[in-house]
């Protein structure tokens, strides 16, 4: 199995931005423990991050017939683009909605997101591990 892990804006920041709410960790190092977990159960990860919407996209849509899932946390476009949930629609391709915080807890726009509705599910709040979460749901998914 295959799996692509697309960030959105500003997860490359990890362990700069909002520590008391991202954690200390960095962005290289959340790439080194999702590939590593996904090691451990046979699984093939490989990991994108881009500020700009359009990459994003691109992203998608190059992932179509090369992968099996996708693991995507669209940052904060995930409570207004429309683009990303179409690129998502279009695919076709089994993808689970990734935040490392709590979305539900925290300011009243974080709570909507017009993306998880093109997903299989949504995992948030459990850190780095909800990306592990969402590898064995696209696992469990595809049996």
């Amino acid at each position: 199995m295959k799996l692509l892990v697309i960030n959105g804006p500003n997860l490359n920041f990890l362990g700069i931005r909002e520590k008391s709410v991202y954690g200390n960790s960095t962005y290289e190092d959340l790439c080194n423990y999702v590939k590593e977990c996904g090691k451990q159960v046979g699984i093939e990860v490989d990991t994108l991050q881009s500020n700009i919407e359009g990459e994003i996209i691109g992203f998608i849509q190059d992932a179509y017939n090369k992968y099996d899932g996708i693991i995507i946390n669209p940052g904060a476009y995930t409570h207004y683009s429309i683009a990303i949930y179409d690129a998502l629609k279009s695919v076709s391709i089994p993808t689970v909605e990734v935040h490392i915080s709590n979305i539900h807890a925290r300011e009243e726009f974080r709570k909507k997101s017009v993306t998880a509705p093109a997903c299989i599910g949504q995992i948030c709040g459990f850190g780095f591990y909800g990306y592990v979460m969402a590898m064995m749901a696209i696992l469990n998914h595809s049996k």
